[in-house]
């Protein structure tokens, strides 16, 4: 029975507007900027012309993955997000953000919830390039092929980026904000199996399971913090859900062990 409260055009329709009103909106800014000399002290549009608005750089990144997302699967907004994607996604821009990132004194930028954003972005536009059988899309798959092209060398930097710095983490960041490693790993996982890059599944599967395998009895109880916008205990779960897909049984005995809660005995003097 349907929720008469519940309007999904709506719903896409508000999604699209916050995207809408701020990928392009400049100010207020931000940036996590490493200045590594005076002509570093630009505007964000100059540092980073693609992905400048939306008050950091991970907001706009995942707000063009929203406009993106939006215009596959609501044809009323096709045509005024694409709009938006046309203004920033182009072959200018995302090399200007290569150029931007691909610094050695900028090596832990937005790493690593907004280079996942970014992997998120490729693979959806991926998805997209692909959809030849929408005759709605006929008229723009030039053009989204176009895009995802454009992204092509800001995503092998992103996949660089992570290769390099996950054997070097000794420890998982169990925050639960936008330096936690499980959300930001499982992320990258469904953009590596999509893109059918074993290496990189490999390693962030070897790498999730050296650091939450042997877990057991979380503190759900330390949850939320006051700052947190995630849950680094289900956040952990739903990662390695992806991990173990393979095995089951055995993710589902981790999942007792992490999550299970025995009854305290209280002794009475």
């Amino acid at each position: 029975m349907a929720n008469k409260h519940f309007n999904l055009s709506s719903l896409h329709r508000r999604f699209a507007s916050l995207a809408l009103s701020c990928v392009h909106r400049e100010y207020p800014n931000k940036i996590a900027h490493v200045l590594t000399s005076d002509a570093d002290i630009q505007a964000p549009r100059q540092l980073t012309p693609a992905f400048y608005g939306c008050f950091d750089w991970h907001s706009a990144v995942h707000g063009h993955w929203l406009l993106a997302r939006l215009a596959r699967i609501d044809s009323n907004l096709t045509d005024e997000c694409c709009q938006a994607l046309r203004q920033s996604l182009t072959k200018e821009n995302l090399d200007n953000e290569v150029k931007y990132i691909d610094n050695n004194q900028r090596q832990a930028f937005e790493r690593p919830y907004g280079l996942a954003w970014l992997l998120q972005l490729t693979m959806e536009l991926d998805e997209w390039s692909k959809e030849k059988n929408e005759e709605c899309f006929n008229h723009l798959l030039k053009e989204i092929q176009q895009w995802r092209e454009n992204l092509r060398s800001l995503e092998e930097l992103v996949v660089k980026r992570f290769s390099s710095w996950l054997p070097k983490l000794s420890y998982p960041v169990r925050s639960g904000e936008h330096s936690q490693t499980a959300f930001a790993l499982g992320l990258s996982l469904d953009y590596a199996r999509h893109v059918n890059n074993e290496t990189f599944a490999q390693l962030i599967e070897e790498q999730s399971l050296r650091f939450f395998a042997q877990d057991k009895l979380y503190p759900f109880n330390y949850e939320p913090s006051g700052e947190d916008f995630l849950s680094a205990g289900l956040a952990e779960a739903d990662l390695m859900r992806r991990v173990m897909k393979k095995n089951m049984d055995k993710f589902y005995r981790m999942v007792e062990r992490i999550f299970t809660r025995k009854k305290s005995v209280t002794i009475e003097s």
